[in-house]
């Protein structure tokens, strides 16, 4: 549930990691300790892209990074700075991609066009900026449909796009990269969810002993994650999404639960809760969107928006007041409108099955991930912040400085509900490299 980005400037963004998962997409648990992993950074891209990655040194060099979720279909494109990124152009369109397929299993003719149409604007927007690096991702709908792979090839034939239908871990991580300088370096711990179009992202951090001190350690502190086939969609097509009174949205929320309970008992074992410890952190537009309510805003406005944190009085309240609206009182609300009011509800109702289950003091609200998180890593993976240069030579694998670089967005919604996969209470391994990713002054 994202809002259509536009412009370029605007607020600090999270940190990215280094590294690609090696694991696929199988549910099961791992053992706690590190594994070798693959490079994340790397793309679905063509020898040009790659070639543009080593020849591009100067300024103009651009990043994009393109997410198609079950919803929507969203695209940055930036350029590196000093600390950080600046976004030179964005996009964003409800597609609906996975409209149907909790009944059918299949991506529905018409879904498929117009995704198309969206990916043939990014496609232009990419070509008109000179792209010489990006990374294209699809994730739920394409990933569990009987005809995601003949989705795929039909979008390589319409606009030349390669899409990567990435894992679950890799995008669980990556929208914890994208966030990570929102992370309470006081902490104890903290959850971080993604609640997509198609299912939702869990990520259980844990501080150790010194708490959260740097975005550039974060990533090496994910204890646990999960991936659940629960999303705003999927959601909304099995218990309606227009008329939702209390019985129908507790039912909701029984449902999600019933799905976290072994993510839950896996967090129960590696950490103590303590309300006061341990925060929630929200990046999808589910989240935005319950802010922008709470704020009382006239129109959503990112920059009031991302790096708020919430009580949980206010969560509950703003809950409740959605709960009290029919469907066109929610299609007039400025911050959700006609294409998400019969989503909203669904979106709450997991945000509730999550807030119930770790019922913290606090939330932190993200209007930015899985593309900032991609940002990050190909221009971490390039050696963009690499030590000791200032636009100096971008190298494989590079490492970055000191520094930290604030990243910069659209004035508007950069995260959303997406899509995501299914798998339960599945472990990575640890000790990825730094990653940059810090809020600026």
């Amino acid at each position: 549930m994202d809002r259509h980005d536009a412009g370029s400037g605007g607020d600090a963004h999270g940190a990215a990691n280094n590294e690609r998962a090696r694991r696929r997409d199988q549910p099961r648990h791992r053992p706690s300790g590190p594994h070798k992993a693959r490079p994340e950074g790397r793309t679905n891209s063509r020898p040009n892209d790659r070639a543009g990655a080593r020849a591009g040194e100067g300024d103009g060099h651009l990043y994009a990074a393109l997410d198609l979720g079950t919803n929507n279909c969203r695209l940055l494109v930036a350029q590196p700075t000093r600390r950080a990124f600046r976004v030179v152009d964005a996009f964003s369109r409800i597609v609906r991609l996975g409209e149907g397929m909790t009944h059918s299993g299949r991506l529905a003719d018409e879904a498929m066009k117009r995704a198309v149409d969206a990916l043939g604007v990014c496609r232009d927007k990419m070509v008109s900026r000179n792209v010489t690096r990006r990374r294209l991702i699809a994730t739920e709908a394409c990933r569990i449909a009987d005809n995601g792979a003949e989705f795929i090839a039909r979008v390589h034939e319409a606009t030349g796009l390669e899409l990567e239908i990435a894992n679950r871990e890799t995008e669980a991580r990556l929208a914890v990269a994208g966030c990570a300088s929102l992370v309470d370096p006081d902490a104890h711990s903290a959850i971080v969810f993604d609640i997509g179009g198609g299912s939702t992202e869990l990520v259980l951090l844990l501080s150790g002993d010194n708490g959260f001190r740097s975005p550039f350690t974060v990533q090496r502190n994910v204890a646990a994650w999960t991936s659940l086939p629960v999303g705003v969609v999927t959601i909304s097509e099995k218990f309606g999404g227009r008329d939702i009174d209390r019985p129908m949205f507790e039912a909701m929320v029984a449902y999600v639960q019933e799905a976290l309970a072994p993510f839950a008992a896996e967090v129960a074992r590696l950490s103590r809760f303590d309300e006061a410890g341990v925060h929630l952190l929200g990046t999808s537009g589910t989240v935005t969107t319950i802010c922008g309510v709470h704020l009382g805003l006239d129109r959503y406005d990112r920059r009031r928006v991302d790096g708020t944190w919430m009580q949980r009085d206010d969560v509950i309240r703003v809950t409740d007041e959605l709960l009290s609206m029919n469907y066109d009182q929610r299609v007039g609300n400025p911050c959700i409108g006609a294409d998400r009011a019969d989503l909203v509800l669904a979106g709450c109702a997991i945000f509730e099955g999550i807030r119930r289950l770790w019922p913290c003091d606090r939330v932190r609200v993200a209007d930015r991930g899985l593309r900032e998180g991609m940002l990050l890593t190909l221009m971490a993976d390039d050696g963009v912040w690499r030590r000791g240069r200032r636009g100096g030579r971008r190298g494989r694998g590079g490492r970055s400085g000191n520094r930290s670089p604030d990243n910069q967005s659209p004035d508007n919604r950069s995260s959303g509900d997406g899509s995501s996969g299914g798998s339960s209470g599945n472990r990575p391994g640890s000790g990825s490299g730094p990653t940059p990713g810090e809020p600026r002054p």
